[in-house]
This record gives structure tokens, C-alpha cells and sequence, in this order.
């Protein structure tokens, strides 16, 4: 058994001494203090203790670009970060499609992940719209359906692939960008495109897909969850769809409520990323729309490259950024601290709402739930240092950024995933 004694949790927007007792990959027991006993205690010092993060949009790499990334950084940089559960997107090779090509990440998953991991499956075979994946016998092994990196352009393929999960009672999870709009574009179509003179993606482009999305959504009757919103267009059609009752929830990147167009220095690859930073106004939209409940959850989108791949001309590298290790730290620096938002709605944001609209039987501390936590140091002032990284990707345009609120210890089913060794010397 493992006890956590001297920790604080929050009640209702004030901080409250928790100490709790873990056995097996179950809470046991959790009051202000308990006298127990352990195989293991950890003397958390009046530190936070809160519900183990979600992420349900990371790219793993593995299997098929172990070169960028795999499944042992990977878990062990989101365990850092504070996650206990992350989904990682099909984007691989090969593309779970099918149950006999998703076992290999299965298999990779139960020898290397430290923290619960839930892969997705495919919605088109091999992510390129042309046919169906095999929705039914991937569905009890998979969190949802997403061709996460590609926007499906066929409607009705869209809306059968709807149809289908809805029946399976399983979300499709939506990359949304018409091809059609992309125009060879690396950054935002936008005044800054324009002073750099590179060629920009328009807002339009992820904007009509949702629209496009939230009707099919509507005439299938399916969850339809919008990856990584962008754009203030976009914000509008998933308040208007709420408000009529469509089921749809949406997610937002650190990335997207840190910075927008304007913060970006020069043309260097470690500023791409899809979608790219918006406009001043947009990001502006996606602040009070998470504010507002229109986003509905925080996600990474942690995309790691190869250096080679990124420490480029924005036209010649690739897109993503990695985000895993210090999502919390940089939110909880730009807007908990500044009282944009409250610490406990950031980690709603991160945790319980996560578990709420996607019916997850986590993120919650309570006696008899999953033994998924995170204890954080709110003090500890550090700065982002990406050779320090545990993923391989180093590709984040925040190095040097002094940052406070770290993880210091991350338990994910019951198990120690992650533990800073300085502050448990």
C-alpha cells in the first residue's frame, strides 16, 4: 500500500489537508488525516493534490516513427506533465484501421506506458478517405474515432462513419480543415503571414468543416468532439450548436490560449503548428470560450519532431509542437496566477471535465475510484528547458520561459509514474 500524508486538495475553491491511502490501483481510504500504515509514504508538505490530468490528444509516434518519438518517452513525459491517461492519435504506421494493425501500439502500450494509455482507432483506412475502417471490431478497444492530421473531405463518408459510432456509442473525434482551403499555407493567413511573406491558411479553412461536421452530427445522432478549435468562427458554431442541443464538445491547446500570430519573432519551424496560431482576436475568442464553457476541456495536441524536421523555414518543416510536460505550468503562470482563471477551474479543464463529457470513470478523488493523481508544488519556479525534456521531441518555441506550478509527483493506476527526485531526496 502507499499512503500520501501532508497533502492539501481543493474544496470548493479553498485549499484543505487530504491525506490518502492507496492500495492496488484503488483509493482506499482519504480523510484530513489518517493513521495508517504503508509499504510506501510519501510526506507531501502541504503540497497540491489533484485528480490525475487527461489528455485526450497526444501523438505517441509509435508505431512507425520511433524517430520522432515512442511510447517510453512518450509516457514518461506526460507523467511528468502531470497526466495519469492520455489517447494517442492514430496517425501511425500502421494506422490502427483494424484491429490486427492496432495491436502492435496495444502490445507497445502494455510493456512500455507508465500512465493508462487509450489509443484511438482510425476512421478511414489508412487515414486517407477513401473506405471505412473496421469500426466494430476496433470499438472495445479504442476511446473514439479520429483521422486526427487530416480532415475528412467526403461528407457522406463523414456521416456514415457518424452514423456508425453512434451505434457503437463511441465519439468521432474531428481534425477539421478543408484541403481544398490550405493553399500550401505554414502559418496564418493573416497580417503576420503577410510582413513574413509566407503563404497563410484562412480561418475559413477549420470553420466550414465544423459547420459542415455539426450537421451531420445533428442528423446522426452522434458525439462529435472538435480537436484543437482555433479560430473565433469556430467558437461561434460550437456555441450556437450547444444552444441547439447538438452534442457536440470541442477542446482547446495551451498553445492556442498562450500565443497568437503576433508572438511569433521570425520565420522558424518551431512556430508551425496546425492549426496555426490565429489572430489577436481570435485568441481572445478561445479565452472566453473556455471561460464561457463553449470548450469544453484543455488537450495537448503534444506533436513531437525530429530536430531535423523542425529547426527550419516554416514552409519546410513540419507542423506540431510539443506540449506535454509543461502544459500545466505555463497555464497556471499565464492565467491562474493573473486571476484569469481559478485553479480550480484549470484543473477541471484538465481532469474532471475530461472524465464528464467522455464518460470516463476517472478524475475524481474519492474512496473506491481509480488511483490516478497528480501532486503539484504551485511555489516551484522553474524555467522550460527542452534538453531536459523526458520526450524526444525538444520542438517548442517556449524555451527559456520561466514558468511556476510543477508536478512533483504523478500516480497513474495505482503506480508511481513519475517523481521528483529533488523534492523527495
Amino acid at each position: 500500500m502507499l499512503l500520501l500524508k501532508n497533502g492539501r486538495r481543493l474544496v470548493k475553491g479553498h485549499l484543505q489537508p487530504v491525506e490518502i491511502l492507496i492500495d492496488g490501483d484503488k483509493i482506499l481510504a482519504m480523510d484530513k488525516e489518517l493513521n495508517a500504515t504503508a509499504d510506501q509514504v510519501f510526506d507531501l508538505k502541504g503540497k497540491l493534490l489533484a485528480p490525475g490530468f487527461i489528455d485526450v490528444h497526444v501523438h505517441w509516434r509509435e508505431p512507425g516513427f520511433e524517430y520522432k518519438e515512442n511510447i517510453y518517452h512518450a509516457s514518461r513525459a506526460a507523467a511528468r506533465g502531470g497526466f495519469t491517461t492520455a489517447m494517442p492519435m492514430p496517425n501511425l504506421n500502421p494506422v490502427p484501421d483494424s484491429y490486427e494493425h492496432l495491436k502492435p501500439q496495444l502490445d507497445i502500450i502494455a510493456r512500455d506506458s507508465v500512465i493508462r494509455a487509450i489509443p484511438y482507432g482510425a476512421i478511414t483506412k489508412g487515414e486517407l478517405g477513401e473506405d471505412y475502417a473496421q469500426f466494430d471490431e476496433l470499438a472495445q478497444h479504442v476511446f473514439a474515432f479520429s483521422d486526427d492530421g487530416r480532415g475528412v473531405q467526403n461528407a457522406n463518408m463523414m456521416y456514415e462513419s457518424m452514423c456508425v459510432a453512434a451505434r457503437l456509442n463511441k465519439a468521432i473525434v474531428a481534425h477539421c480543415e478543408d484541403n481544398s482551403l490550405i493553399r500550401g499555407g505554414c502559418m496564418h493567413c493573416g497580417c503576420r503571414s503577410r510582413e513574413l511573406g509566407l503563404p497563410g491558411i484562412p480561418s475559413v479553412c477549420e470553420s466550414v468543416q465544423i459547420a459542415r461536421d455539426i450537421l451531420l452530427a445533428e442528423a446522426a445522432g452522434c458525439h462529435y468532439h472538435v480537436c484543437h478549435v482555433s479560430t473565433k468562427e469556430s467558437v461561434r458554431l460550437v456555441r450556437e450548436a450547444k444552444a441547439n442541443g447538438i452534442k457536440v464538445t470541442c477542446e482547446v491547446c495551451p498553445h492556442h490560449l498562450l500565443s497568437d500570430e503576433d508572438d511569433i519573432p521570425h520565420n522558424h519551424g518551431f512556430w508551425k503548428m496546425n492549426p496555426p496560431l490565429r489572430a489577436a482576436e481570435d485568441r481572445r475568442a478561445l479565452i472566453a470560450g473556455l471561460l464561457d464553457g463553449t470548450i469544453d476541456i484543455i488537450a495537448t495536441d503534444h506533436a513531437p519532431h525530429a530536430m531535423t524536421e523542425k529547426d527550419l523555414p516554416m514552409q519546410e518543416a513540419a507542423f506540431g509542437i510539443v506540449g506535454s510536460e509543461t502544459a500545466f505550468s505555463q497555464l497556471y503562470t499565464h492565467f491562474v496566477k493573473p486571476g484569469i482563471m481559478s485553479l480550480e477551474f484549470l484543473l477541471d479543464k484538465m481532469s474532471t471535465d475530461v472524465a464528464k463529457i467522455f464518460d470516463l470513470p476517472y478524475g475524481s478523488l474519492a474512496v473506491g475510484q481509480p488511483a490516478d493523481l497528480v501532486v503539484i508544488d504551485l511555489d516551484k519556479v522553474a524555467t522550460i528547458e527542452p534538453e531536459n525534456f523526458l520526450s524526444k521531441g525538444r520542438n517548442t518555441p517556449y524555451a527559456g520561459q520561466e514558468v511556476y506550478g510543477w508536478p512533483i509527483l504523478t500516480i497513474s493506476q495505482g503506480r508511481i509514474a513519475y517523481q521528483d527526485a529533488t523534492f523527495f531526496a
